[in-house]
């Protein structure tokens, strides 16, 4: 039995994030921009997209421009502009033939006209495929999502359509960006760091976290498996005990 067959025989998380990071230290270590490492980052996302549909996981997030990284160099923001337009373009085949339908969070509206044409373009037309659901987080933060969540619950307060009694973690999700998504349960960081750097900060409440050390360029459909596989290995008790569990 290979691989993948024994991993889907296991427990998979249903909603599974990726923070895809490395990609401007990937490109300094071989003497060129950290732009050469974002195009190369392109083939990582790929093969992740294939491999996570392939194997059934239902809800893949990746983070691929927080509102933080607007601050980054101009030069480098444009490209990862251009970038994001020209892939989206790209993969569209590989996204409807792998039955994928592709949707994004964030503050969409601030990204450049063709970008978010293209992105809404795709989105579009990718819309009726029922395998799974690949979310682009982009101009996103968390922190911003949570807020944002906050001040509409707040005008409801004011304007007597809500009881602030009746405010539960289900209404709050209900406000989100991820309102359709289930939590997550997997996620991974690439590179060696081991932080959450403002993503999903409400949703991964009960989340497993894998760090790795490998770059987001180098990162495989071997490296994808590793990370299940770990997963697999763990006990989710939620506030119960082992007992609890059997």
């Amino acid at each position: 039995m290979d691989t993948i067959a024994k991993i889907k025989q296991g427990r998979l998380p249903q909603h599974l994030a990726i923070i895809m990071d490395g990609n401007g230290r990937w490109a300094k270590q071989r003497g060129k921009l950290r732009v050469f490492g974002h195009e190369n980052g392109v083939r990582a996302v790929r093969e992740t997209v294939e491999t996570a549909a392939k194997i059934g996981i239902e809800y893949l997030t990746l983070y691929a421009f927080s509102t933080e990284n607007w601050k980054r160099p101009r030069l480098e923001v444009e490209t990862l502009m251009k970038l994001l337009v020209a892939s989206l373009r790209k993969e569209l085949k590989t996204l409807n033939d792998n039955n994928i339908r592709l949707r994004a969070i964030g503050r969409t509206e601030a990204l450049p006209k063709k970008a978010l044409k293209e992105l809404e373009e795709v989105m579009a037309m990718t819309e009726k495929n029922s395998g799974m659901t690949l979310t682009l987080a982009l101009s996103y933060g968390s922190r911003e999502e949570i807020t944002s969540a906050f001040r509409a619950l707040s005008i409801k307060v004011k304007n007597n359509l809500i009881s602030p009694d009746n405010i539960d973690d289900a209404i709050i999700n209900e406000h989100l960006y991820t309102h359709d998504l289930p939590d997550v349960d997997l996620l991974i960081r690439t590179s060696g760091e081991h932080r959450i750097s403002n993503f999903l900060l409400w949703q991964i409440a009960y989340a497993e976290l894998y760090f790795t050390d490998v770059f987001w360029p180098d990162f495989s459909e071997q490296h994808l498996i590793e990370a299940l596989k770990s997963y697999q290995n763990r006990e989710r008790r939620f506030g119960k005990t082992s007992e609890q569990l059997i």
